[in-house]
């Protein structure tokens, strides 16, 4: 068993992302990032504080939005299209979840496609399901690298994926689609889960039930990625898998925290590079 590392992966990815950055300052472009958090929930502001200490390493152009709870849904939209119109911002993060007053779909879909870092639009989803990926959602796009990262060559292996949510299970299953593999997508009215995740060369449990994954799930030499950030009776961070009873079990495991997480951070920061290198034509 050797754990896929997702901080030392994203260390090394965001110091490659700081010198691009640097060599595209240096010719008159500073990629942009603006995120709005609306309210006050604690771990999205964790998330907020992590993303924009991430973009200011990097050295982009990094704006944080806090409003009120109780902004209208118009407020909201509103702000959202003047920073579409902004040269300046090349990527637009909506924290989520937003209020219960507020339609998050209206939200997502205000935000321009070519500045949708999130890649939760529904032109980039579309672009994405057609074979055509330019935004990608950020958390499959960084399951990708952490599976390039343990060696796995997945054409016609046996791709497993727990959750079907937009965010996580429906993009990962393009995304390990177009890499080849045969892909099946469980959820709760899945017949005899743990006999289908059995025959997964490669695991992605991402349903938010801490521990739900356990030794009978996963087949020897398996690769387990674990989305799932969950608290369990202690207060203490816990994956959806039953790390110490699965972990002897698989080839590569993601741990949590650090596997995950970082790369999702990580894989804004690219395309929000990405972004400002389409818009103004820099290869």
């Amino acid at each position: 068993m050797e754990l896929l590392n997702g901080k030392e992966l994203a260390q090394k990815l965001q110091q490659e992302m700081t010198q691009e950055v640097t060599a595209l300052k240096e010719k008159g472009l500073q990629p942009g990032l603006a995120v709005i958090l609306v309210g006050e929930d604690p771990a999205s502001q964790v998330y907020v504080r992590n993303k924009e200490r991430a973009a200011n390493n990097i050295g982009m152009y990094s704006v944080v939005y806090r409003l009120p709870e109780t902004i209208s849904e118009a407020d909201l939209i509103a702000k959202i299209e003047e920073l579409n119109q902004d040269d300046k911002i090349h990527g637009i993060l909506v924290q989520l979840p937003l209020p219960k007053h507020i339609n998050e779909d209206l939200v997502l879909d205000t935000i321009a496609p070519e500045k949708d870092v999130d890649g939760f639009h529904p032109m980039n989803l579309g672009n994405l399901f057609a074979g055509k990926p330019t935004m990608i959602p950020c958390t499959p796009a960084g399951i990708m690298e952490l599976i390039k990262l343990s060696g796995l060559d997945l054409a016609g292996k046996n791709a497993v994926i727990i959750g079907r949510s937009n965010i996580v299970g429906k993009p990962m299953a393009h995304l390990l689609l177009q890499a080849n593999a045969t892909v099946t997508i469980c959820h709760s009215k899945t017949k005899d889960l743990p006999k289908v995740a059995k025959q997964a060369d490669v695991l992605v449990v991402a349903i938010g039930r801490a521990n739900f994954v356990t030794a009978d799930f996963v087949k020897e030499g398996a690769v387990v990625i674990d989305v799932g950030i969950n608290r369990d009776e202690n207060n203490k961070l816990t994956g959806d898998v039953k790390f110490d009873e699965v972990a002897p079990l698989t080839s590569y495991i993601t741990p949590v925290p650090g596997g995950v997480g970082p790369m999702t951070i990580t894989m804004l920061m690219r395309q929000t590079i990405e972004a400002a290198k389409r818009k103004e034509n820099v290869c």
